[in-house]
């Protein structure tokens, strides 16, 4: 089972010509509202990956439609607490091209506690994985809980802070990242990847595929990106990312476990939209990658 700390934000997103430029105004050509938030992204890539999802976070009283979108979704809500707060959303803005940029505001996202954390995580097994991202509080206290419980902890550090990862990689078995986050790291610790404490490190490198860094054997993998056409990058990490721990989870191999987050990952940025268009399995297995 997976028990994912994270955010569950409302999503607006802004279709642009261009990104605009310091200072520049711009009118958007369309708007759309969706359920999102990196944590939200994942939970659901994990579900409709077949995995069992546990959601630990918060939305406010504005947020019951999410609760309800995720339960339609697959996962389970027993252990999001709504509270007197604005419910957590992101502005997202998408050029032609598919490109974006985000504004954050995190609202209830940051009103998780510890005391939350640990009555969900009172229910794990060992085994079980934690899955976090950097969108809510709590990553500390989360992680060291996992450990003593005998949990497996995988950490995808976006938004990325060099510090917030340092801090935990002592208590982290997988950790995620995309090529800049890998770089920023390595040069925040003044170790290479091969050399953190941390059994397996996955770098996404967008249409380049991704590289599997295996800590224990020094070992070094890539896997190149599966051909699609991009229509909007949003969402295309955290449904990997889910997608991958789904299939840890579920007893795949990580070679096996990544192909198949691969694949998502390509449906993903096809379609418009973040957790409300994250492919499921049917879909993958209806695809022709080799086309």
């Amino acid at each position: 089972m997976i028990w994912n700390l994270g955010s569950i934000n409302a999503d607006n997103f802004y279709r642009l010509p261009h990104l605009p430029g310091p200072g520049e105004t711009i009118a958007a050509t369309e708007l759309r509202q969706g359920l999102g938030g990196k944590g939200a992204n994942m939970s659901v890539a994990a579900a409709r990956a077949a995995a069992r999802v546990m959601h630990i976070g918060a939305v406010g009283q504005d947020g019951a439609w999410a609760l309800q979108r995720l339960l339609e979704y697959g996962v389970e809500t027993a252990h999001i607490t709504v509270i007197d707060t604005a419910t957590g959303h992101a502005n997202i803005h998408v050029d032609a091209a598919g490109e974006n940029n985000i504004v954050l505001f995190p609202g209830a996202n940051h009103m998780v506690t510890d005391q939350m954390i640990g009555a969900a995580l009172a229910e794990a097994s060992p085994g079980d994985f934690l899955l976090m991202q950097n969108e809510t509080l709590g990553q500390p206290f989360a992680a060291e809980t996992a450990k003593l419980l005998g949990m497996r902890v995988a950490y995808a550090a976006a938004p990325f802070s060099a510090e917030s990862v340092t801090r935990l990689l002592d208590r982290i078995d997988l950790l995620v990242l995309n090529a800049v986050e890998a770089g920023q790291l390595e040069k925040e610790t003044g170790t290479e990847l091969r050399d953190l404490p941390v059994a397996d490190v996955i770098v996404t490198l967008g249409g380049d595929g991704c590289r599997w860094i295996s800590t224990a054997t020094h070992e070094e993998r890539r896997f190149p990106a599966f051909s699609t056409q991009v229509v909007d990058t949003t969402g295309a990490g955290d449904t990997f990312t889910g997608y991958l721990i789904a299939g840890l989870d579920r007893g795949m191999k990580m070679a096996e476990a990544i192909e198949l987050a691969q694949k998502a990952g390509a449906l993903m940025v096809a379609r418009q939209g973040t957790a409300d268009v994250i492919p499921d399995l049917k879909d993958i297995q209806d695809h022709d990658f080799g086309a």
